[in-house]
Formats: C-alpha cells, structure tokens, sequence
C-alpha cells in the first residue's frame, strides 16, 4: 500500500481533518511531511484532542525504533484503545512483555512510545496489512465521530439572555 493510496483512503472518511504541515506552515520543521488525522466536520482541530491517526516520516526524539531516516520508510500510527491493543499484539498495552522489532515493515507492532495509550504502528504497510490497517482506521475514525458526539451533547449551550448582568 503506497502512502498516497492511504492517504486517498482516509481522506474520503466523512468528517476527516488531516493536518499535513510543511515549509512555511506554523509548525515546528520537524513535523514537516507527516499527517495527523482528527474527526472534525468543522475543520477546526478539536481543543483537548489527540489525532486519531497519524503517518509520520522521519525519527524523532526519542521515537528512532523504528528506523525511518531511510528513504521510502514511513509509519502509519493508529489509536485502537486497550481491548484491540491486546488482540491485535497480544499483550497489554501497559506491559512490555515481547522483544519487538520495531523496524520491522508490513506488520502491526506496539507504537514504540505510546503503547500504554492503545496505539499500534505499522512500518510501511503493505500486502499483509493494508486491508488491516484500512479496518483499524475506520474504527479509530468511528471512535473519533463518537467521542465528539459525546463531548457536543454534554456541552451545555451558551444562552444570550439579551441582558448585560447589570
């Protein structure tokens, strides 16, 4: 699965904002060529929520596992919750039981850093995972629209009474 094909996948979901900052954007240098995925039909980036999905393109600080500097590799990072985490790796999401091969492509792996959080990763998904990695995106992308559901219908409407409180 090359990344444009994924990026047309997750692109088509309803809702969908991806963030894809790049030169000039008022992002940090280093999260140029990454994208991150929220469930946002306003297109404003929800306050107090994390993507849901992400693909980053390079090592970071402390995320270097994975081996990404190399040309042609990229990771797809998706949040399953705990319950997926467990069935899709076979080990909690708290507790690091498996020597894992981080750099290992087209296989779902624990994300290298946040694991504990119910995120998985997939180096360069291919032929053994795509169809995987497109279900677990449509999950998580699902997941998203209903926390947001949630949060819109206990937020309590902000009433223009007319009167200055005076």
């Amino acid at each position: 699965m090359s990344m444009d094909r994924l990026l047309e996948t997750i692109r088509a979901f309803d809702g969908v904002l991806e963030l894809a900052p790049d030169e000039g954007s008022a992002f940090p240098e280093i999260a140029w060529g990454d994208h991150f995925f929220y469930y946002s039909p306003s297109g404003q980036v929800p306050a107090r929520e994390q993507p849901y999905a992400t693909i980053v393109t390079k090592n970071y600080p402390g995320d270097a596992l994975c081996d990404l500097d190399h040309p042609d590799r990229w990771r797809l990072n998706i949040h399953v919750g705990t319950n997926a985490f467990l069935e899709l790796t076979g080990e909690s999401s708290r507790a690091l039981t498996t020597p894992w091969d981080y750099a290992a492509a087209d296989v779902v792996l624990p994300h290298p850093v946040y694991r504990a959080q119910g995120w998985v990763s997939i180096v360069n998904p291919g032929r053994r995972t795509h169809v995987l990695a497109t279900d677990l995106l449509r999950q998580a992308h699902e997941d998203a629209r209903r926390r947001a559901d949630r949060r819109s219908a206990t937020e309590q409407p902000v009433v223009d009474t007319g009167q200055d409180g005076t």
